[in-house]
């Protein structure tokens, strides 16, 4: 995987939302919202025009058209270059072909889990689980009815924060029973590490 000038997740959905059509970056907001690309990558409108800015600067995107209605400010109209077409097509191969280690909070949280006692563990995994299955039933309810209208192509991504979510769900279950069973190793000394 070769290493790339820009990293961020939002600059990557900003060259495939330009991919369709030229657009401003208040246009690429509204798009990448309308079709749910803001559940699957953090989009700081804030950031958006930075990231535009940095795009046009490695030659990825370039002006198009400047608009003017009325008495609204100018808006400056964004297409994608060949070039961003190039490193579009390279980052997303990268992206799909190769794992890439990340780090996710609830994983940092399972690292440092001793410093809890295994009593409130329990409570709070029952709590998380209860979450998550409720995510995963509103989940498949919400996919479900898009199913009618879009494409599967357009919700895979959708399908997969499900699947992760299942997963999720599937482990902490396994989990708690270890724990609640006495079974997990190591239990009796995470009890007397908390031991007054």
């Amino acid at each position: 995987m070769r290493r790339r000038k820009l990293r961020n997740p939002l600059a990557l959905a900003v060259l495939a939302t330009l991919w369709q059509k030229p657009m401003h970056p208040y246009e690429i907001a509204q798009t990448l919202r309308r079709q749910g690309k803001d559940s699957s990558t953090k989009i700081n409108y804030g950031s958006l025009y930075t990231v535009v800015q940095n795009l046009q600067k490695h030659g990825f995107v370039e002006v198009t058209d400047v608009e003017r209605q009325g008495n609204r400010p100018e808006r400056t109209v964004y297409g994608i270059t060949e070039a961003g077409r190039q490193e579009t097509t390279e980052w997303m191969s990268d992206l799909v072909a190769f794992p890439a280690k990340e780090y996710p909070i609830f994983e940092t949280a399972l690292s440092l889990l001793g410093v809890l006692h295994p009593d409130e563990v329990i409570s709070l995994l029952e709590e998380r689980l209860e979450a998550l299955e409720v995510r995963i039933a509103s989940g498949w309810g919400a996919l479900e009815k898009l199913y009618e209208t879009l494409p599967r192509l357009f919700l895979v991504e959708n399908e997969y924060q499900l699947h992760m979510i299942e997963a999720e769900a599937a482990w902490v279950r396994g989990f708690l029973d270890e724990i609640r069973k006495g079974e997990l190793p190591g239990i009796e000394e995470w009890k007397a590490f908390h031991a007054p």
